[in-house]
């Protein structure tokens, strides 16, 4: 199990508007300059020291950090399944969970989590930061306290927001629709098949009928995931060999195949044939499109019409971080294939149409 340094609290208010737990998993935002002038992680005091504003919040907060920052890049199941862990154990205590991350695969995490938590009924916002909070102009002081804001937020005495989101950049995404797009400016993240939740700006504005309404539902936690997947991305001159080697893997239960626009693929009888041939395995195949935004459409066009008939899973408007993360936790929830392919076909936390 990863270990988590003991639960900090930095309560400032008898009767707080909220009380919010904050998950420190590593990333760009939490650094600070060491005494040799090197970014380094910092603990959570410096973080405050860096973003005193949010002390003006009337929030009483508390973190748990991982022992051991990590790299977003280094992110593996097992720290899912420790985020999810922790806002489990601690849910009644908090009324919301903020999760300190690294950008490069922070909408993988979130994707995950979502599925992770059923019946979620608290904000958990994921953030993080393209610069360190240390650098003067840094994102992150910004991203930190208006999702600070955001998690504590009510209306008649209940949480706006109930579900797994990603704040970046003044904008509220849901965690299971974004996807990182960009490396060097500030607005990183977007949500092209689905609305964003809510702006910041002067106010936070609310998308109202675009949020997950409350529900009176108790949290469960599901961290069963199988990673026996792999993705296959099409590009023009992908070989007969490579497709083949990827569908024997003996190891390999479920491919996420990203095709062109609407769900196109190459009509050469072996591509056919092989998917075919994996499918006759009882491996599963799910087709997303490698563009942003739209979604799959079987038989939109003859070059994929043909790939119901064999089996083919369509993926609608599922991104790939949504498509890989829910075929894990199908593969890792239920062992019989109907209901596997059930749960990939039908909208869970609202991550698909």
């Amino acid at each position: 199990m990863l270990e988590l340094k003991d639960i900090e609290h930095f309560d400032l208010f008898d009767d707080p508007k909220a009380n919010i737990l904050i998950i420190y998993t590593g990333g760009t935002l939490g650094m600070d300059y060491d005494e040799n002038g090197a970014l380094a992680p910092c603990g959570f005091e410096q973080v405050l020291k860096r973003a005193p504003v949010a002390k003006e919040l009337r929030i009483n907060l508390s973190v748990i950090s991982f022992e051991v920052p990590i790299d977003s890049s280094q992110v593996e199941l097992n720290h899912w399944k420790r985020m999810a862990e922790v806002i489990y154990e601690h849910y009644v205590e908090f009324d919301g969970f903020i999760i300190l991350h690294g950008t490069d695969t922070m909408a993988y995490s979130a994707s995950a989590l979502s599925f992770m938590l059923e019946g979620l009924n608290k904000p958990v916002i994921f953030t993080g930061a393209q610069l360190p909070i240390a650098s003067p102009r840094s994102d992150a002081r910004e991203n930190l306290v208006t999702s600070l804001e955001i998690a504590s937020d009510k209306n008649d005495g209940l949480p706006i927001i109930t579900e797994v989101c990603i704040f970046f950049n003044n904008t509220l995404l849901r965690g299971n629709r974004a996807k990182k797009v960009e490396s060097e400016r500030f607005d990183a993240f977007e949500s092209e098949n689905y609305p964003t939740l809510a702006k910041a700006g002067i106010t936070i504005d609310y998308e109202w009928s675009y949020l997950k309404p409350y529900s009176q539902s108790e949290l469960k936690l599901n961290t069963a995931m199988d990673p026996s997947i792999v993705i296959l991305k099409l590009f023009p001159g992908l070989n007969a060999t490579t497709v083949e080697c990827i569908i024997n893997a003996p190891l390999v239960k479920g491919i996420v195949l990203e095709s062109y626009g609407a769900g196109n693929v190459p009509n050469d009888i072996w591509f056919i044939d092989l998917l075919k041939k994996g499918i006759t395995a009882g491996k599963l195949i799910l087709n997303i499109s490698q563009c942003n935004g739209g979604r799959v459409l079987h038989g939109k066009y003859q070059t994929s019409g043909v790939l119901d008939k064999i089996g083919v899973m369509s993926g609608g408007d599922l991104t790939t971080e949504a498509a890989t993360t829910k075929m894990m936790y199908a593969l890792g929830m239920f062992d019989n294939m109907s209901d596997i392919k059930k749960c990939l076909a039908t909208p869970i936390r609202g991550e698909m149409n």
